[in-house]
């Protein structure tokens, strides 16, 4: 899971973002409110949080521009206040959930599972399940036909991104995205790379699970028994 984390206090702002990424989140940071709106129209995240009162553009006006441009990415607000007013004005403007600071990492952790459930994902805890696999990507491991495999992190953050796109072909440019980030050096050989070496693990555990090539276009997660 790809997440932007917009917050103008740097310290905070770097120790959550570490904490994520311990538990195997990508983590984009923003410290500014006009850039943290470039890189949230990008649309490339699975989760946005926008801290409130950011410089030059606050978090409710990042997030009514990232709805007016039709971006749908779910939306975490943070802020200092308490009160009920800011709360209803970032849920009217299209937040999806809200955290008051200050507030424990694994709220934090517990808010990111329940956003993904929202988004039809099939977890429980922090494991997906897809036709005879599954995949815990905080341990990084998959397991299947009664074997275990540890994965790459790369390889458990394109499963991932299969797992909750299934069904739907994911250009190679978006695997980029995602996995390295927009910025990245990161070229198509890298991701065939990482296809051809997660391919040859879901070969040994399982009898349904295949990744299939669009050619031109990039890669679709399958089930044998729904093809």
């Amino acid at each position: 899971m790809r997440i932007l984390y917009v917050e103008d206090e740097k310290f905070l702002a770097q120790a959550i973002a570490q904490a994520l990424k311990r538990r195997n989140y990508a983590v984009d940071l923003e410290y500014d409110g006009l850039a943290g709106l470039d890189m949230a129209l990008l649309d490339i995240y699975d989760i946005v949080i926008l801290d409130i009162m950011l410089p030059n553009l606050s978090g409710i006006e990042i997030l009514r521009e990232m709805r007016k441009e039709g971006v749908e990415t779910p939306v975490i607000l943070l802020t200092a206040k308490s009160g009920v007013e800011d709360k209803v004005e970032g849920l009217d403007c299209g937040a999806d959930d809200y955290l008051s600071k200050p507030f424990q990492v694994e709220e934090l952790l517990a808010r990111l599972r329940a956003l993904g459930r929202r988004k039809g994902q099939l977890v429980n805890g922090s494991v997906l399940v897809f036709a005879d696999i599954e995949l815990n990507y905080n341990t990084l491991e998959l397991r299947g036909n009664g074997k275990t495999f540890h994965l790459t992190l790369k390889e458990s953050q394109l499963l991932e991104l299969l797992i909750n796109n299934k069904y739907t072909v994911i250009s190679t440019n978006t695997i980029i995205e995602k996995l390295w980030g927009w910025d990245s050096e990161a070229e198509d050989s890298h991701v065939q790379v990482h296809v051809a070496f997660l391919r040859k693990k879901l070969k040994l555990l399982s009898d349904k699970v295949k990744i299939k090539t669009t050619y031109g276009v990039g890669y679709v997660l399958q089930d044998s028994d729904d093809v």
